[in-house]
Formats: C-alpha cells, sequence, structure tokens
C-alpha cells in the first residue's frame, strides 16, 4: 500500500513517499526543500534535496549518532 507523508517547518519542508511493492527507481523517496521567505538570511532561494529512503536512514543514523553528543561545546576543537 502507497504511503506518503510530509511536515513543514518555517524554513524547511520535509516528505516522504514509500510504495514498497512498487520495483521502480524513485518510487521511495525523501526529500528536503527550503522554503523561500523574504529577508531571511539563510535561505534566499528555494532548493531541494532528493534521496532514497536507504540514503535518507544513513543520513538519519548519522545525525543520531552526531546529535546524541552531549552539548559540552568547551572539549571541540575547531
Amino acid at each position: 500500500m502507497p504511503y506518503s507523508n510530509s511536515k513543514s517547518t518555517k524554513r524547511f519542508s520535509f516528505g516522504i513517499s514509500r510504495n514498497p511493492t512498487a520495483k521502480k527507481a524513485g518510487s521511495n523517496i525523501v526529500t528536503i526543500a527550503t522554503n523561500p521567505s523574504a529577508g531571511d538570511q539563510y535561505s534566499s532561494s528555494t532548493v531541494g534535496l532528493t534521496m532514497t529512503v536507504k540514503e535518507a536512514r544513513a543520513l538519519q543514523g548519522f545525525l543520531n549518532a552526531e546529535l546524541d553528543v552531549a552539548e559540552d561545546t568547551s572539549s571541540v576543537e575547531v
């Protein structure tokens, strides 16, 4: 059964589209896009990123590992 969902914040829109029975490329994708906002220093135009669900899971694992680190930045070298 096909599944899709989306969520938006002030700066980003996130989406997922899955079809477990489809074998075509692009049938299971995750999208991240910036939302345009006038005068915002972070986003001057709309930019989008599309990845497979497998790639998104790799990104999720990386973010979970890196963002789970204690917030003590005094020992972080820049």
